[in-house]
């Protein structure tokens, strides 16, 4: 039976505070998750000057760049980090959203990469992470099939494997914007797995999700939705993680098998109940 691949994206959710961080890699490794998953960003690449001067209010200052710096993480975190996992036993790895932040990321012995959705179309990014060799998640939101086509065919032409990851953009995703029915749709035209990326409320289209054959499954994670941050809307609570991981490992179970047979537990019951055998 294949394992659904369950990663807790704590994503920019920790607020820049390594006592969130690992609580919530502790709760991610007791719900049963198999990775945590960060994002990582160079502020002054990502973000224009003028984006960056741009005013808003935060815990950080009254600036863009003071948000979005506050958010980052340093080289000594990271360093935390991994050492924190390995403790724990549960895999991490991020998403780079500039090329100098997944050059960063190399110094650490990580199993995974995933592209953003963002990042899709970022040709220099996808040759770098695809040169790396490790298992790829790559997010397909605000994607056409074209522009999937030829961001696989990067990974393709390195011989670095892959998944897709069937995902809406927004933050929180209303249900009937979920179109499960996508994922077949890249398992046909790319014959490779599929899994799915949520940013909904709640954990019925995650599990919708797994039922239709999802691979893997990330979803955003949070001590708090009431936290400061854009994505904690969208994300789960712990409480919902640990209801997600149990429901998606009962319905692992459930798919069974597809050999119609007569299972040694009915043979009793059709000893009782059925009375005629004339066929």
């Amino acid at each position: 039976m294949t394992s659904t691949f369950v990663i807790a994206e704590i994503g920019i959710n920790h607020n820049g505070d390594m006592n969130v961080v690992r609580e919530l890699i502790d709760k991610a490794a007791a719900a049963g998750c198999d990775a945590v998953k960060f994002q990582k960003r160079t502020v002054e690449l990502v973000y224009s000057k003028e984006e960056l001067d741009k005013p808003r209010e935060s815990p950080w200052g009254t600036t863009n760049r003071e948000q979005k710096n506050g958010l980052e993480l340093t080289k000594q975190d990271y360093d935390e980090i991994d050492a924190y996992c390995r403790d724990k036993g549960i895999d991490w790895f991020a998403s780079a959203w500039d090329l100098e932040s997944q050059k960063f990321l190399q110094q650490y012995d990580l199993k995974y990469n995933k592209v953003a959705s963002a990042l899709l179309t970022y040709r220099e990014l996808l040759e770098e992470i695809a040169r790396e060799g490790k298992h790829t998640f790559i997010s397909t939101g605000m994607s056409t099939l074209e522009q999937i086509a030829q961001a696989i065919q990067i990974f393709d032409e390195a011989n670095c494997s892959y998944e897709l990851m069937h995902t809406n953009s927004t933050y929180p995703m209303s249900i009937e914007d979920a179109n499960l029915r996508v994922m077949d749709t890249l398992k046909e035209n790319f014959q490779c797995n599929v899994g799915y990326s949520g940013h909904e409320s709640g954990i019925i289209v995650s599990c919708a999700a797994v039922a239709r054959g999802a691979t893997s499954l990330e979803r955003h994670i949070t001590l708090d939705r009431a936290m400061y941050g854009s994505d904690q809307a969208a994300s789960l609570e712990i409480g919902g993680l640990q209801r997600l991981v149990g429901y998606v490992r009962d319905i692992e179970q459930a798919l069974g098998s597809p050999v119609k047979r007569v299972m040694e537990t009915e043979i009793p019951i059709a000893k009782k109940l059925r009375k005629y055998d004339t066929l």
